[in-house]
């Protein structure tokens, strides 16, 4: 495989970081959720936010490489319904990566929770307080974590069937330690 062909080291690190930030964030939002009001309650909800927030600027930062980084071409192999699909699967990913940590800041703002960045910079709440739309937001965050972690497994299966049953770079090119075949 050419270098041209694969991701380049910032772009797959970038995208190995996020994937682990964000089975993170999705895990310990599982777990803080069940949890009965504590302070151990409070200070994972804080950390939840601090690495919301972190992800929100890594998408940034993702977004901006990437704009100036074209990703490699698709085989030529790869049916053009397919080629549609992954780069609409990845602009959907892109925007609830954007969407997911956001509507949590709106529903920390409107439940009355200032969201505070490492708990050191105090970010500014985007709504007034009302427990009905904090209630509401909470909804739309969980959905849409949900969707996201859906999505996620799809582009997963997606790239192991791209390396166990067609045989092709797509995988291999995020993962440069495969050989290729």
């Amino acid at each position: 495989m050419t270098p041209a062909a694969r991701y380049t080291r910032t772009a797959i690190a970038l995208h190995w970081l996020m994937a682990l930030l964000l089975l993170g964030l999705f895990a310990v939002g599982l777990y803080m959720t069940g949890l009965k009001l504590s302070p151990q309650k409070l200070q994972i909800y804080s950390w939840h936010k601090w690495a919301g927030v972190s992800a929100f600027l890594l998408v940034l930062l993702r977004l901006g490489w990437r704009l100036g980084h074209r990703p490699p071409a698709p085989p030529a192999t790869m049916p053009r319904w397919q080629q549609l699909a992954g780069e609409g699967a990845h602009h959907l990913l892109y925007l609830l990566m954007i969407v997911i940590p956001l509507s949590g800041w709106l529903m920390s703002s409107a439940k009355g929770f200032q969201t505070v960045w490492f708990g050191v910079l105090p970010l500014p709440d985007l709504l007034a307080k009302d427990k009905e739309l904090g209630d509401l937001l909470a909804t739309v965050h969980q959905g849409l974590s949900y969707g996201f972690a859906a999505l996620v497994l799809a582009h997963t299966g997606a790239a192991l069937k791209h390396h166990l049953v067609d045989r092709d770079d797509v995988l291999v090119r995020m993962l440069p330690f495969l050989k290729t075949r």
